[in-house]
């Protein structure tokens, strides 16, 4: 009876116990799982923003590429449009390049002495032009150490090398004589492309001051200048050239491209197509002077360039020294027939000889000056010759020793010849040539 009742004492005791702990396992239950969903929803919020943030990224990256494409695309267009006018002759092809207000970020900007270093050319109103200056005197020297070896002492030309002097009024010829002074119709071109160009195999090598006076004296061989003339930064801009107004504006780009630039023809071209005629040049500078001539002939023969002087002209030094032999010393006369090469560029002398750019000089002596046949001389000499004026020693040593101021306005290049024994020399094989 009494273990009866504590049986159930003790059931009623321990089943709240049980019933309690249960709840509050389940009531932890819940708890953990509504903070593992609140968890896990978070997480998925924060998933969903970055998604959406790429997603917007891609957006805005895809945006701007389309752009950049679609600029490249204009741009693209713009140039295909320009290579269209260009070839159907729409553009001034002497028009400069636009500039284009484009970074490509590409490189850095240039320094200052880095720039100075390659603008070294000069603009013919002198801009460019380092400071300097130099004389004729100064200019006979240098040219003769470091220019003579290929242009002469007196700028005639050595063998096919460039003669810089002379050649006035030859432009229209049929072969004409283009110098730097009948030529050129700039100074500025002379002096960049002797300060950059020259001595041949040592370009660059000449100052600032040295340009200066050998182009001074590139004037005074073209009787531009006297022989005190000194050129420099300041005076450059005042020289004129002689075939300044002998240039004009190439306008072909307006006048003729548009008559021939555009789609080619590409079929019904010519079946063959046959030589007739041929012109070839094998010597353009004559070693011993005399007219050039160029050959036309068929194709089957081959033409030649020949120099059409008289064969006779080979004798002349044998005959010369025959002759002085009976009235002069053969020495003294071989001596100034080699002074005379100085002067072989532009006179000749002997059997056979002819005008060049200078008189011939047969029968020099006790000759009436400016009287050569077919020799277009100066007014000068026209006025020497007006006058009466005959050549002997003493006359012709004077202007042989400093010709442009013997004779004011003679266009003789020459400088003069400075050494009395070359003089005396030269005078005594003049004395001795005739026809």
């Amino acid at each position: 009876m009494g273990s009866s009742r504590m049986s159930k004492s003790l059931s009623q005791i321990v089943l709240p116990v049980a019933g309690g702990t249960a709840l509050a396992l389940s009531v932890a239950l819940v708890v953990a799982n509504l903070d593992y969903g609140r968890s896990k929803i978070s997480s998925l919020e924060q998933r969903v923003e970055q998604t959406s943030l790429q997603a917007e990224a891609a957006r805005n990256k895809a945006s701007e590429e389309a752009a950049v494409v679609a600029e490249l695309k204009a741009k693209v267009a713009e140039i295909q449009l320009a290579a269209i006018e260009n070839a159907t002759g729409g553009t001034n092809l002497t028009e400069n390049a636009p500039r284009k207000d484009i970074a490509y970020g590409l490189g850095r900007a240039a320094l200052t002495e880095e720039i100075t270093a390659w603008d070294v050319d000069v603009l013919p109103d002198g801009r460019g032009l380092p400071e300097g200056r130099g004389d004729v005197f100064t200019g006979e020297e240098v040219f003769a150490e470091k220019c003579a070896s290929c242009h002469g002492d007196f700028a005639e030309g050595v063998d096919n090398w460039p003669v810089l002097a002379g050649g006035f009024d030859t432009l229209a010829d049929k072969d004409p004589v283009k110098t730097v002074g009948s030529y050129w119709p700039y100074l500025s071109t002379v002096w960049d492309y002797v300060h950059r160009s020259m001595p041949f195999g040592e370009a660059q090598t000449l100052t600032p001051d040295e340009t200066y006076a050998i182009v001074a004296y590139i004037l005074y061989s073209n009787d531009m200048v006297d022989d005190e003339f000194e050129l420099s930064h300041e005076n450059f801009p005042d020289i004129e050239m002689y075939n300044t107004g002998g240039f004009v504006i190439d306008d072909r780009p307006d006048r003729e491209y548009t008559r021939w630039r555009g789609e080619p023809c590409m079929k019904n071209c010519k079946s063959a197509v046959e030589i007739t005629m041929r012109a070839t040049f094998l010597d353009v500078t004559p070693d011993e002077g005399g007219e050039s001539r160029m050959d036309h002939t068929a194709s089957e023969n081959t033409p030649t360039f020949v120099a059409s002087t008289d064969s006779t002209n080979t004798s002349v030094e044998t005959e010369t020294l025959e002759i002085s032999a009976l009235e002069t010393d053969p020495a003294v006369v071989l001596a100034g027939e080699k002074v005379f090469k100085k002067c072989k560029a532009c006179h000749a002398v002997g059997a056979g000889a002819k005008n060049k750019s200078g008189p011939q000089l047969n029968d020099l002596m006790g000759r009436m000056m400016g009287s050569v046949d077919g020799f277009k001389y100066s007014k000068a000499f026209k006025a020497a010759m007006e006058e009466g004026r005959v050549w002997n020693d003493a006359e012709l040593a004077a202007f042989l020793a400093k010709p442009k101021a013997y004779m004011k306005g003679t266009r003789m290049s020459f400088a003069g010849i400075k050494k009395e024994k070359d003089l005396t020399a030269i005078i005594e094989f003049l004395r001795t040539t005739s026809n």
